[in-house]
């Protein structure tokens, strides 16, 4: 297990191993009611044996209701936990896919990788930035591969209007340089 990267949350100490077990769990749980050991090899692409150690060391933390051949359940502790991992996982691959413009299946991928070790402060302030970009009228920011970001508005002058995206007052419009000379 990778026991490198431990979590604690709340008294329990977790590794990202575990949080990805949990997290499959949760899902399946979502779906059918309950998880089977078979399930979470499917959701995870792992042996069988690697699972049995993992749900061993979840139950152990009292994480998940387990035992051999049964079915699998989160306890309070473990859904709390799990929920956790998939609103990280969540908001991660929200950011990737709205504001950085990735494909779904790379940015499920990232998120992935990424929910593991952000930092909680870092994690709100992502949220209320996706909250702001999704809802915010003026908003037609939008990401180019060539360019970067690009404000999709459009006005004669080539601006937005917006003094936050290269407008008069902006920092890299057209016309940014004759408001410095004046």
């Amino acid at each position: 297990m990778d026991e490198e990267v431990a979590k604690v949350t709340g008294k329990v100490e977790i590794s990202a191993s575990l949080e990805d077990y949990l997290e499959a769990i949760y899902h399946t749980e979502e779906a059918k009611g309950a998880a089977r050991a078979k399930d979470i090899v499917l959701a995870l692409g792992v042996h069988n044996s690697s699972v049995t150690q993992a749900l061993r060391a979840l139950a152990e933390k009292d994480l998940i209701n387990y035992a051999p051949y049964e079915v699998i359940t989160l306890t309070a502790p473990g859904r709390r936990v799990a929920l956790d991992v998939v609103k990280r996982h969540q908001v991660l691959s929200k950011f990737l896919v709205k504001v950085l413009g990735l494909p779904a299946d790379r940015a499920d991928e990232g998120a992935c990788r990424m929910e593991h070790s952000i930092d909680g402060m870092i994690l709100d302030r992502l949220v209320k930035f996706v909250e702001y970009f999704e809802q915010c009228p003026l908003n037609d920011v939008m990401w180019d591969d060539a360019a970067g970001f690009f404000c999709g508005k459009g006005l004669e002058d080539g601006t937005c209007g917006r003094d936050s995206c290269g407008g008069p007052q902006g920092l890299a419009g057209p016309g940014a340089d004759e408001n410095e000379s004046r």
